[in-house]
């Protein structure tokens, strides 16, 4: 698995995904909260199938480094 969730992705998923949990154990209290789990969980490990699937990728990834000139 490739990271392909950007840190300010990332720091949404997790944000929201706490959020609806929350919704669990108060608020409303409903079992939808439960949703939460799938932003949480790809926040966390900086994975999402569905971003693979349909070939989004908000990471930054490193650039390679450039071979050293010769002379």
């Amino acid at each position: 698995m490739v990271e392909n969730v950007g840190r300010v992705d990332r720091a949404f998923r997790i944000v929201f995904g706490v959020f609806l949990l929350s919704l669990v154990f108060w608020g409303p209290h409903t079992w939808i909260g439960f949703f939460g789990l799938v932003p949480l969980i790809t926040g966390i490990v900086g994975y999402c199938p569905l971003y693979r699937a349909i070939g989004i990728d908000t990471c930054s990834h490193p650039k390679p480094p450039r071979p050293a000139a010769q002379s």
